[in-house]
């Protein structure tokens, strides 16, 4: 480890709200425990922030807005691009930041988290040189011009997960300014540090005052106040379904636009005659990348019968075998710590829920043993991976999104029966297809009631494409022209000739 990890590990940081270009304590001088997953231990501390803060960073944006929307769209896409070199040049620093904040393994956020951050400003800085405007010709008597602008609308509230803490942040925020909006934000409380350094990291690329104020707080106090706060014009939040809910019954009646990706049970269908080696494989990542929490994760395995007792027996074993679990900060750890102390307890009470449906424990269910941690982390908050069979599709274990090290493994018969299964939770964000029959993973690709369907891979993103889920995975779509859209209004122009 270099100097940097010695000095995480010793100092205990302190974050800030980032407010009209300042960083500043909540206004009531209140602060947040954060806990390092890995030891169970506060290691900084972060605003505890309410109204009257969130009242002050949409002023600030608000004030911000005209000017910023008015910047030709060359200087934004400079600035953007400044912060992602910024974010780039700091990566190491904002990977052990995102390792200890979140438990997951540092290698994950060196290798995926941080630069997909950097990726997300670069997209959407150049993507906004490319845009074009619609035109219409109306011929006849009548005969005019329609030409449709889209133009930014105002100060926007973006609210982020803790999971994918700097990735989800910068996928939400990079539209919006790109865009020529002004953002008020809010990271999860529990895991608040890369946004604080993002912040600094802002100031230095020289975003001007009040174009992006962070606000830092619980979901009730701050999270409420941004979506009930009548100047801010739109909604993209990310997180738990219930909370989705919640921000639709305020902000839906005060006709604010609203982007909400929500949670996920995704099935993941191999078929007998998939590529079997490639399958298993990646079905372990899907299981159990970051813990398992991710909303995409594929959670929900559904096996053809045929080879349903081979491919259980052999996914146990890799696991076992693949999962190497451990302090997050050793490079060779690939499995990390849970988050947090009460989502822990939420993972670990489904194991006898479970057990009371019936499933069987292929291995894992429970914790792991503190006398197979390495000293630092035995009192931090780590789960087994977890594989249960015997279930029936249809029971809590198969229906609630646990969002954790959890898999379960259910045969199937026919491609009705796996369709069938697939579709019959309330979810509907993210499939997973194995088959090389070329036919059929059309046919059941469309017959998937998600908004993701990955054929012969998992997690393979281009970031052009509409992300988001059906049901009650979510409401819109993000991502290239649909974020763009989202984050500006269509005003149509007709001049008569």
């Amino acid at each position: 480890m270099g100097s940097l990890s010695v000095a995480l590990r010793v100092s205990m940081i302190k974050a800030t709200n980032y407010i009209n270009g300042e960083l500043v304590d909540a206004e009531s001088g209140a602060r947040l425990e954060v806990f390092e997953p890995a030891t169970g231990s506060v290691f900084a501390h972060a605003p505890d922030s309410d109204e009257r803060d969130v009242n002050a960073a949409v002023e600030a944006a608000k004030a911000a807005f005209p000017a910023w929307s008015k910047t030709p769209a060359e200087e934004r896409s400079h600035l953007l691009l400044r912060i992602a070199e910024l974010i780039e040049r700091n990566l190491e620093e904002l990977a052990e930041l995102e390792s200890r904040n979140t438990g997951k393994p540092i290698s994950l956020a060196r290798q995926v988290d941080i630069p997909r951050a950097v990726s997300n400003f670069r997209f959407f800085a150049t993507a906004i040189l490319h845009t074009r405007d619609e035109m219409h010709r109306t011929e006849g008597k009548n005969a005019a011009i329609n030409y449709t602008l889209r133009l930014p609308i105002g100060a926007c509230g973006c609210i982020s997960p803790w999971n994918l803490p700097l990735y989800l942040f910068s996928w939400k925020i990079a539209p919006a300014l790109a865009a020529g909006n002004t953002v008020v934000g809010k990271p999860s409380e529990v895991t608040p540090l890369t946004a604080h350094r993002l912040a600094e990291l802002c100031i230095e690329a020289g975003l001007p005052p009040g174009v992006l104020n962070i606000v830092h707080g619980t979901g009730p106090k701050v999270g409420a106040a941004i979506v009930a706060h009548p100047d801010v014009c739109a909604i993209s939040f990310t997180g738990g379904t219930a909370t989705g809910e919640a921000i639709a019954r305020t902000a839906g009646p005060m006709f604010k636009k609203l982007s909400l990706e929500l949670g996920g049970k995704n099935p993941n269908i191999l078929f007998a005659d998939a590529e079997y080696d490639e399958a298993l494989r990646s079905a372990i990542f899907a299981a159990f990348t970051n813990q398992g929490e991710i909303c995409l994760c594929g959670s929900r395995i559904l096996v053809e019968r045929s080879i349903a007792s081979r491919f259980t027996d052999d996914f146990v074993a890799q696991t076992k075998a693949m999962m190497k679990i451990g302090d997050p900060m050793d490079e060779a750890t690939n499995f990390g710590a849970i988050v947090s102390k009460q989502h822990y307890d939420k993972i670990m009470s489904y194991f006898e829920i479970a057990r009371g449906e019936g499933g069987a424990i292929r291995c894992g269910g429970g914790a792991v043993p503190s006398d197979e941690l390495p000293e630092r982390c035995r009192d931090g908050w780590f789960i087994q991976p977890t594989v249960i069979t015997g279930l029936s599709p249809r029971c809590r274990a198969n229906q609630e999104e646990i969002f954790g090290p959890v898999v379960t493994i259910t045969p199937f018969d026919t491609d009705d029966d796996a369709i069938e299964m697939a579709n019959c939770t309330k979810y509907g964000l993210s499939s997973t297809l194995w088959t090389t029959n070329l036919a059929r993973a059309h046919r059941v690709a469309e017959r998937i009631e998600s908004g993701t369907v990955w054929i012969n891979c998992w997690l393979l993103r281009d970031l052009r494409v509409p992300f988001g889920g059906m049901k009650h995975s979510g409401v819109g779509r993000e991502g290239g022209e649909e974020a763009l859209r989202f984050f500006t209004e269509a005003k149509n122009v007709c001049v008569k000739m």
